[in-house]
C-alpha cells in the first residue's frame, strides 16, 4: 500500500523577473520535492494586487513565472502549478479567516509596516490582511510544509495562530503548517556588488536574471566588485570576494573552483581571469533556461493548458477542504 504523501504548498508573486537567487534559493528545491511530496505551487497574482494595482502587464507576468518554473524543471504533471485567482475557494476561506484576525496583530507585522512605508498612498485593506490571504493559500490545501525564507516566517507563525483559533472554535480541520528548510541547505545568492542578496526589483545591475542575454551576463559579472588581491598566503577573503567564489561554486566545475582557490591562497590570483571564467560559466548555466522560457512563452496554447490543468487539480483539492470547513462552521444549511 502506498504511503500518502505529505502536502507542500508555496507561491511566488508575478512582480518581476526570476533571478539566480530564486533558482538556487527556491525553485531548485521545489524540483527536488516534486517526487516525494504532493506539491501545490502557486503564482500569487492576487497578492501582487496589494502593491501593483495596475493589471495591464499581469497576464504576461503570470505567463513568465509559469514558463520560468517549468523551464527550471517543475513538471506540471507531477505538481499542481496554478494561478491563485483561479482557485475561488481560497477567497471563501480568506473571508472566514478574517473573522479570526485582529487589526492590532496585523498592524504589527513587519511586512505590513515595510510596505506601508514604501507605499504610503496605497495602504489598502488587502495590504493589511496580506498574512490572512497567505494563511488561506496554505490552509486551503491543509499543507504541512511551506518552503519560506526568513522574511516570511512571521506570516507562517500567523497562519499557525489562525489554525489554532479555528480548530479551537469550530473543531479540528487544519494541521499546523511548518517551515520546510531543506535540511538547512538553503542557499542565499549574493549580489554582484557585495551588498546583500540578489533581488527581483532592487539593484538590477548586480542581479543575474534567468532572462538575461549573454552579453548582459558578461557585463554584470565583469563589473563585480574586487580589489588588488591578497598580500599574504591563505588570507581570509573579504565578503565581496567570498561572494565571487560562492557564485563560482554554484555554476562552475569543482576543478575550476579549486584552481582559483589555489591562486587566491598563493596570492597569484588575477580577478579579471576569474571573472571571465565565471561569466562564461554563468552564460552556460543561464542561456539554456532562458531559451526554454522563451520557447514556452511563444506557445500560449500550452500555457493555457498548464494553467487549466493546475487550476483543476488545486480546485478539486481545495473543495475537499472547504466542505470540511463549512461542516465545522455549521454553514451547511441544505443538509
Amino acid at each position: 500500500m502506498n504511503k500518502k504523501k505529505e502536502i507542500v504548498m508555496s507561491g511566488i508573486r508575478p512582480t518581476g523577473f526570476l533571478h539566480l537567487g530564486n533558482y538556487f534559493g527556491a525553485i531548485s528545491n521545489y524540483v527536488k520535492m516534486q517526487d516525494d511530496f504532493e506539491c501545490f505551487f502557486m503564482v500569487a497574482d492576487l497578492h501582487s494586487l496589494t502593491t501593483h494595482p495596475d493589471t495591464k502587464e499581469l497576464k504576461g507576468n503570470v505567463h513568465r513565472v509559469l514558463a520560468e518554473n517549468i523551464a527550471c524543471g517543475l513538471d506540471p504533471e507531477k505538481v499542481a502549478l496554478y494561478c491563485q485567482s483561479h482557485v475561488h475557494q481560497t477567497g471563501e476561506l480568506y473571508l472566514y479567516l478574517n473573522m479570526l484576525a485582529y487589526k492590532g496583530e496585523l498592524e504589527k507585522t513587519a511586512t505590513f509596516k515595510d510596505k506601508a512605508r514604501l507605499h504610503p498612498d496605497n495602504i489598502n485593506a488587502g495590504l493589511l490582511t496580506y498574512p490572512v490571504l497567505m494563511a488561506a493559500d496554505i490552509l486551503i490545501h491543509r499543507a504541512k510544509y511551506v518552503p519560506v525564507g526568513k522574511d516570511q516566517e512571521q506570516h507562517l507563525e500567523i497562519a499557525r495562530t489562525y489554525v489554532n483559533r479555528f480548530n479551537h472554535r469550530y473543531g479540528e480541520v487544519f494541521p499546523e503548517p511548518v517551515a520546510y528548510n531543506f535540511d538547512n541547505k538553503l542557499v542565499k545568492v549574493p549580489s554582484l556588488d557585495g551588498g546583500g542578496k540578489m533581488s527581483k526589483s532592487e539593484n538590477k545591475l548586480a542581479t543575474l536574471y534567468l532572462a538575461d542575454e549573454d552579453t548582459d551576463i558578461r557585463k554584470k559579472v565583469m563589473k563585480a566588485k574586487t580589489d588588488s588581491g591578497p598580500v599574504e598566503n591563505n588570507s581570509k577573503k573579504p565578503d565581496y570576494i567570498e561572494n565571487l567564489f560562492l557564485l563560482m561554486k554554484l555554476v562552475s566545475t569543482k576543478e575550476t573552483l579549486n584552481h582559483f582557490e589555489d591562486r587566491y591562497n598563493d596570492c597569484s590570483i588575477r580577478y579579471g581571469d576569474m571573472k571571465k571564467q565565471l561569466a562564461e560559466d554563468m552564460v552556460s548555466f543561464i542561456s539554456p533556461i532562458r531559451n526554454k522560457v522563451n520557447a514556452i512563452l511563444d506557445d500560449e496554447a500550452y500555457l493555457q493548458k498548464i494553467m487549466k490543468h493546475g487550476a483543476e487539480k488545486a480546485t478539486e483539492h481545495a473543495e475537499i477542504t472547504m466542505k470540511m470547513v463549512r461542516n465545522a462552521m455549521h454553514l451547511n444549511y441544505f443538509i
